[in-house]
């Protein structure tokens, strides 16, 4: 039907979008193989109460972003939101707390019900690292370093900047938000009325605010900092050592928060000013109090997200296709021969495009359109004598290579 259209905050991948996500998740990919981290995928969907403790029942997630359904057995369901969540909850229920410590990379689609702009769909899709039960500074620097190495092997490490904070831990987060309301308490006929509904909930995500009013009361609210015990700030002096260590550059922001109780100590996030007011291409934290939310065991962690999509509009180019070798048969008889011989290559690892119709001019001119980086032509003539006659398409020089050979001569085109 011509009036189809996909869902809004969707949207479709097009071989060459998909060619910039596969590049994107195969160097992330490879980047955390080499600190050690081992590929896992979660369900899209889990039970809702996953969500629902995990992010808490008052988050504007919960409240207005998820997607939530009823299943035909009666069962509440919640397409994930995020990532964190349901390795979460893997730990749990799989019994893998004994094999503790457990490094973790997985990537997928995500589902939120937002307004969609450039870099937020509806259905967007993330990387994840999970790192689970070190509760060391060590740990914290490993997870951004990776997180650095990603952008890195992507290009892009120089076009962010790494923004540190520390979250302290709940006793230094409980003195910290105590501050918060007596302050916001004081101007509260001057906040929104979403920072007013925060205030008693979770006070720290007025700091998150976009509202102008809000940033004004903001700048005179208390720091963080100012509020760590000697435990915190030691820990953080530790992480920040460790970056040092490694020569990762970052700059503190004493404003960079996380809502939610279960987060404590290093909070980080890569922004760039390259993706207007969408500038967070991966942002992290230590969520060392959320398996015991979960109702599991404590267990340390810490982890980070980073949005595919943002990082494919960052990247400078588009990423080439591999280039393919036509097969241009002519006349009956080659066709045959063409057919199998298309099917030797790619058993032989070449990527081969093989026509289905027309004269050689034709034939050609697809394989141009396809970007090929070679023509195969086989003829009556070629047959008789045992060749193929192999035509470099960017240079146009063509030379005839007996049947045997080809597989060698064409190593120069992989």
């Amino acid at each position: 039907m011509s009036d189809l259209q996909p869902v809004r905050g969707t949207h479709d991948f097009l071989p060459e979008d998909m060619r910039r996500y596969r590049h994107v998740v195969d160097v992330a990919r490879a980047a955390a193989e080499r600190y050690g981290y081992l590929e896992i995928a979660t369900p899209i969907f889990e039970f809702s109460e996953v969500f629902k403790r995990t992010l808490g029942d008052t988050s504007d997630i919960v409240t207005k972003e998820m997607y939530t359904f009823t299943d035909k057995g009666g069962e509440t369901l919640t397409l994930r939101p995020e990532g964190t969540a349901g390795i979460m909850r893997a730990l749990i229920s799989g019994g893998l707390r004994q094999h503790l410590p457990l490094k973790y990379f997985t990537y997928g689609p995500m589902f939120r019900y937002e307004r969609p702009q450039a870099g937020r769909m509806r259905q967007f899709h993330q990387l994840d690292i999970e790192l689970l039960g070190v509760a060391q500074p060590a740990g914290d620097v490993e997870v951004i370093a990776c997180g650095a190495a990603i952008l890195r092997d992507l290009g892009l490490l120089d076009r962010t900047v790494l923004e540190l904070n520390t979250l302290g831990d709940s006793e230094s987060r409980a003195a910290y938000r105590q501050a918060l309301v007596d302050y916001f308490t004081g101007h509260s006929s001057k906040l929104s009325q979403d920072s007013r509904d925060r205030l008693t909930r979770n006070p720290l995500r007025i700091l998150d605010s976009k509202d102008e009013g809000d940033r004004a009361l903001i700048k005179g609210a208390p720091v963080f900092g100012d509020f760590l015990n000697q435990a915190s700030s030691e820990f953080f002096a530790g992480v920040q050592a460790g970056l040092d260590t490694l020569g990762i550059a970052y700059q503190l922001n004493p404003r960079l928060v996380r809502g939610l109780d279960y987060y404590c100590h290093t909070a980080f996030e890569f922004t760039t000013t390259e993706l207007g007011a969408q500038g967070t291409v991966m942002a992290g934290g230590r969520y060392d109090g959320l398996a015991a939310l979960m109702g599991g065991p404590a267990t340390p962690g810490i982890g980070w997200a980073a949005g595919i999509e943002r990082l494919s509009m960052m990247m400078a180019q588009d990423t080439p296709a591999r280039r393919a070798i036509a097969v241009v048969p002519i006349g009956a008889a080659a066709e045959t021969k063409a057919a199998a011989l298309a099917e030797q290559l790619r058993r032989a690892g070449h990527a081969i495009e093989i026509g289905y119709g027309g004269n050689l001019g034709k034939r050609l001119k697809r394989a141009d359109k396809l970007s090929a980086a070679a023509a195969i032509i086989l003829g009556d003539d070629e047959l008789a004598k045992g060749v193929a006659t192999l035509r470099d398409l960017d240079s146009g020089e063509q030379t005839a290579v007996p049947l045997a050979e080809l597989e060698e001569h064409l190593a120069r085109f992989r």
